[in-house]
């Protein structure tokens, strides 16, 4: 065990550390349960290096949890080279476990805020995500959506090698319709988990459901959706119980493609080219 890691971890509980118990992790971070001499555990995130990546998660935790409708775990510490939270022990989901996270979902969507955006930038999965503020009735979300989700994941893939003349010429045929392709979904800014994928939410030993690894926005709900259905994961009556809850916006099922999108072009630029295929397809659909 890390001798300086154990210090700070018995600073923050204020108990002595007495086991870290590694619970594995992803390509970004180390995950640990730590447990303390006066029976406290802790969830830990760590990882190498000096960045703002756990200061900003914790930022999206607060912001979810603030809006009282849906469980995250409590952040308890975050600083530049570890996040610490509460332990969430889990539990098989019930037979209504899917309707039920599907309506908090949508009462999630309908908290707003002023502007698309965030107060600051932060991340989708280990890409810097950019969250400049603007508001509805200046540009709107279709300028949002286009500069700062998928052109700047094209300008990465430009940096990275993945960007072919085939996939520029479509993004230029797309910036001239994404506002009609949008058309007629005009809805206020909806707080957002911003990465909602079958990973990213846990069964608390409760039933209840938990959101967990967010890259929070405020942006359009169909962001969130979209990114429900890119992997699959989640049950007939999760999307029926949300939209009894907060019906969809006609023509919801024709746009979802372009809100997958981001998350694809993500994926070319974080784990390489067998994504490129599917990005293509997508946006020679909305461009062809």
């Amino acid at each position: 065990m890390d001798d300086i890691l154990a210090s700070r971890l018995t600073a923050v509980a204020g108990s002595a550390l007495q086991r870290l118990n590694s619970v594995g992790g992803g390509c970004i971070a180390d995950a640990s349960v730590a447990e303390f001499a006066d029976g406290q555990r802790l969830f830990v995130k760590t990882a190498a290096g000096d960045h703002d990546m756990f200061v900003t998660e914790a930022n999206s935790l607060r912001e979810l949890a603030g809006s009282g409708v849906i469980r995250v775990p409590e952040v308890v510490h975050a600083e530049r080279s570890m996040l610490v939270l509460e332990v969430i022990d889990t539990s098989a989901p019930a037979g209504d476990f899917m309707a039920v996270f599907g309506r908090q979902l949508a009462r999630l969507h309908r908290c707003s805020s002023g502007s698309y955006g965030f107060f600051e930038d932060n991340y989708i999965g280990a890409t810097p995500q950019i969250n400049t503020p603007v508001r509805p009735l200046s540009d709107g979300w279709p300028a949002f959506y286009f500069e700062y989700r998928l052109l700047y994941q094209l300008r990465l893939a430009e940096t990275n090698g993945h960007a072919t003349g085939e996939l520029i010429h479509l993004f230029n045929v797309l910036e001239s319709r994404i506002d009609g392709l949008l058309a007629g979904s005009e809805e206020p800014p909806a707080l957002l988990h911003g990465d909602l994928w079958s990973g990213n939410y846990m069964v608390a030993a409760d039933g209840a459901p938990c959101l967990i690894d967010p890259a929070v926005y405020y942006g359009h709900r169909e962001a969130d959706l979209g990114m429900t259905k890119l992997f699959g994961g989640f049950g007939r009556g999760f999307y029926e119980a949300y939209e009894d809850e907060f019906p969809p916006a006609a023509g919801a099922a024709e746009r979802e493609g372009l809100y997958k999108l981001y998350h694809l072009l993500n994926h070319l630029n974080l784990f390489g080219p067998s994504y490129y295929g599917q990005c293509v397809a997508v946006l020679r659909h909305y461009c062809g």
